[in-house]
């Protein structure tokens, strides 16, 4: 038994899911002109009819109004409408109707809808539904998903209006929010999607004394379009493509995974105005996990630079989707709301606009922060629905809107520290060198010489290293070579600076390759420093000290990164013991040559 609307377009019967086994019936409405069965509606979602029973099942109208379910014995009822309406005195009971746009209804015999599947809502929401929330009751209207395919039976993602605010509409995974829209900015209609460069979904939002809902419409030339939401937990807009005999999805959401609700953790926002969308920190604040956030894990979110104070102002964030977690003050202009914040120093942003109708007679919505900011959102532009300028208290913010000097001050004082601090050396080795005599300087063109000799191979074994050689009695700058070889145990491999344990580098290497970076950090400050941030100061001092001087960071961008951190920062090389031969390394910046007995010896400059 079917019934097809009066125009063709939908229809009520009894239908059974491909997969179910042992086969079960349900009761729903589907598109009729549409060969791949596409249910928009089911009655008995929650209690399915076995189809192995000996009688089929019935739908009938009583003398109370109500549409029932049943077996055909009338013993089992599987679902009914539940009004609670009086027995009918009158012969004529009222009708069930089943509309062009896919509602069935129930109709008193003087025209009065008594009941609606508009208003009782499954998986799907079609063009004039309504997802409506109640002012005074707190009922509000819910779609919840299949739980698989061919399924029917409630699944675990619903999608609602927001039951605090009712502003703003949420996607669901059981309690945990998996989507956000951004909150209503007082638009009345707005169109939703483009296609051919006409408009094909018109969005709505009516709020009055009793409620407020979100509706839809479609252009004339629309295919069937639809908004469902899928047993996979995607809120879709679909539209039948008739030469392909297959349902387009014209939009999704959430669509990226920065989209997903506080997926850029506290402080961070998802950037849509990029190709593709990814998360990034808000103005004055940096990530609170660099080794997170560089392999592209954004939960812990991200941090203020500087503290904040109480006289810092606001800087603006246009084409915004503000974050969740609002306090909603009520009678406040642009002004008044500015206000608001600024005298509440724990407030650290805000957001007004006017709306076009309230059920109160207020039309401002003054929206305030006091905790973390979370799930918010940069738009393509200003033009998009939802799309609002958030106000963030930024530190060191003044009211002219110029940064305050407190960090610039920080920085200069330090280069002027590390300036004098080189020059009083430069000045101390010069006056040093300045005491030299001439018979210090005849001795140490001896040692010149006696150096030139060991190494450059003027001297054989026996004269080099025997007993009463030069060598036997010739000390370095600071150590005798003949305590060098005790001390290296004869030049033993395990000895070799950078393999052995006498490499600081070659330790800050190993300590930093296992993330041990805590041993190096110095015992009086390891309880108080941050991890990442001494993890990225030994990560900058092995690129420093890289073999190859194309591989050192500029001491430019040395202190950027300090300053700001960095999410892409090069994983340094093992460091080198000594200078390595590679036909494949670009030219030395500057070289000196000193040839004897065959030998070169080049000078690597720094940057």
């Amino acid at each position: 038994m079917t019934i097809v609307s009066d125009g063709g377009a939908f229809t009520l019967g009894f239908f059974s899911p491909a997969n179910s086994t042992p086969a079960n019936l349900y009761l729903g409405i589907w598109y009729n002109a549409i060969p791949k069965l596409t249910v928009v509606w089911v009655a008995n979602r929650e209690t399915p009819i076995k189809n192995d029973t000996s009688s089929e099942p019935t739908l009938y109208l009583t003398n109370t109004s109500n549409l029932v379910l049943a077996d055909g014995n009338g013993g089992n009822i599987f679902w009914t409408t539940n009004l609670s309406t009086t027995t009918s005195s009158s012969s004529l009971l009222p009708m069930a109707v089943l509309l062009n746009n896919g509602s069935l209804i129930l109709r008193s015999p003087n025209g009065t809808t008594l009941w609606q599947s508009f208003e009782h809502l499954t998986d799907t929401f079609l063009p004039g539904m309504r997802i409506r929330a109640n002012y005074k009751t707190h009922a509000r209207d819910i779609l919840v998903s299949w739980k698989r395919p061919d399924d029917p039976l409630l699944g675990s993602f619903s999608y609602s209006s927001d039951p605090g605010s009712f502003l703003q509409f949420f996607l669901w995974n059981g309690s945990w929010p998996v989507y956000r829209s951004a909150p209503w900015t007082g638009y009345q209609v707005s169109s939703q999607y483009q296609a051919n460069n006409s408009n094909l979904v018109y969005q709505s939002i009516i709020n009055n004394d009793e409620e407020i809902y979100l509706t839809y419409s479609l252009a004339d030339s629309a295919p069937q379009t639809r908004y469902v939401l899928t047993y996979s937990g995607k809120f879709q807009l679909q539209s039948w493509n008739n030469s392909l005999s297959v349902w387009t999805v014209l939009g999704e959401w959430p669509n990226w995974e920065c989209d997903r609700y506080g997926y850029c953790g506290p402080y961070g926002y998802c950037n849509n105005s990029e190709v593709v969308p990814t998360c990034k920190c808000l103005e004055g604040f940096q990530p609170t996990s660099m080794g997170e956030w560089s392999s592209g894990r954004f939960s812990e979110g991200c941090r203020r630079k500087e503290a904040l104070h109480c006289g810092d102002s606001f800087l603006a964030l246009p084409a915004m989707k503000v974050p969740d977690g609002f306090v909603h003050v009520l009678n406040r202009s642009m002004e008044e709301c500015a206000a608001e914040c600024a005298r509440n120093c724990s407030c650290v942003a805000y957001a007004q606009v006017n709306l076009s109708t309230s059920a109160t007679g207020d039309s401002t919505r003054c929206f305030v922060w006091a905790g973390d900011l979370i799930d918010t959102e940069k738009k393509i532009d200003g033009n998009v629905a939802g799309s609002e300028t958030l106000h963030l208290r930024i530190a060191g913010l003044a009211a002219s809107g110029r940064i305050q000097e407190r960090n610039i001050l920080k920085i200069v004082l330090s280069v002027l520290a590390s300036v004098l601090v080189l020059m009083c050396i430069t000045l101390a080795t010069w006056i040093c060198r300045s005491k030299g005599t001439i018979k210090f300087a005849q001795r140490k063109r001896q040692r010149r010489d006696h150096l030139n000799r060991l190494v450059l191979g003027d001297l054989d074994i026996h004269e080099g290293f025997g007993a009463g050689s030069p060598a036997e009695s010739f000390e370095f700058p600071m150590v005798s070579f003949k305590r060098i070889v005790v001390v290296m145990n004869n030049f033993q491999k395990s000895y070799m600076i950078g393999q052995g344990g006498f490499g600081k580098v070659y330790k800050s290497w190993n300590l930093w390759k296992e993330g041990n970076v805590k041993d190096l950090v110095d015992s009086d400050i390891v309880k108080s420093c941050i991890p990442d941030e001494a993890f990225l100061c030994v990560q900058i001092g092995l690129l420093c000290v890289q073999d190859n001087p194309n591989d050192r960071p500029l001491m430019s961008s040395v202190v950027l990164i300090l300053e700001n951190g960095s999410a892409a920062i090069p994983i340094p090389s093992e460091p080198a013991y000594f200078a390595h031969t590679n036909d494949q390394t670009e030219p030395v910046r500057g070289s000196t040559e000193n040839s004897k007995n065959g030998l070169t010896l080049t000078v690597l400059q720094g940057r």
